[in-house]
């Protein structure tokens, strides 16, 4: 199972030449100046994303040095994989498991067929799903309404990357990079991918079912 780091970069607002403070870190993630992740795989790639685009770079091992190999990366708007926890399906909002089973009904005749994949690690399934376009959902549970995905340091940066490569990321009824947070823990649901089929996604899931 391919394995990752995730990263984000954000300008200080505390005073320069002082230790940081909380405050450096509670900031919502459209203040991020940068974000980026590496897979550890069969390769070694290092994903990075600034406003002015996203690039991938995968490591070279005969030189020690990493070689740009997806310059300029796109989301595609579309795509027929979808990555979710079906272990968790019976304590997701209805409008949850309504598109789960949308998209296991899938045929030619609507876009599909789709196929599931999720092996349980965010930024290897994340991955897959923006360069080959689908969409990843870690939705809140009855039992965990909040979700288990931290906001600052695991949803912020594959949202930043997400939105500048042309998909789209929310919480089920906010934009993830417009949350402002009041820890630094702070949990929430999240789904991120292909823009088509994020909008989908939420004309089944309603902005009141998402805790």
């Amino acid at each position: 199972v391919s394995i990752g780091t995730i990263f984000s970069i954000y300008k200080r607002v505390s005073e320069i030449g002082k230790p940081a403070t909380e405050a450096d870190f509670l900031q919502a993630g459209n203040r991020q100046v940068a974000a980026g992740y590496v897979v550890y795989g069969s390769s070694t790639m290092l994903v990075y994303a600034t406003r002015r685009g996203v690039n991938g770079f995968t490591l070279d091992p005969s030189i020690g040095e990493f070689t740009l190999s997806h310059p300029d990366m796109k989301c595609p708007p579309n795509g027929k994989l979808y990555s979710v926890n079906h272990g968790n399906f019976y304590k997701y909002d209805e409008g949850v498991k309504q598109y789960i089973t949308a998209c296991q009904k899938k045929d030619k005749t609507n876009g599909g067929p789709y196929t599931q994949r999720y092996i349980a690690s965010m930024v290897a399934d994340v991955h897959r799903n923006l360069i080959k376009g689908g969409i990843f959902m870690y939705p809140g549970t009855s039992d965990r309404p909040e979700g288990k995905l931290r906001l600052l340091y695991e949803c912020n940066p594959f949202a930043f990357i997400a939105e500048i490569a042309g998909g789209k990321a929310t919480d089920g009824k906010r934009r993830i990079l417009d949350i402002v947070p009041d820890k630094l823990h702070q949990r929430t649901p999240f789904f991120v991918g292909s823009i088509e089929m994020m909008e989908e996604m939420e004309t089944y899931v309603k902005p009141e079912e998402q805790a």
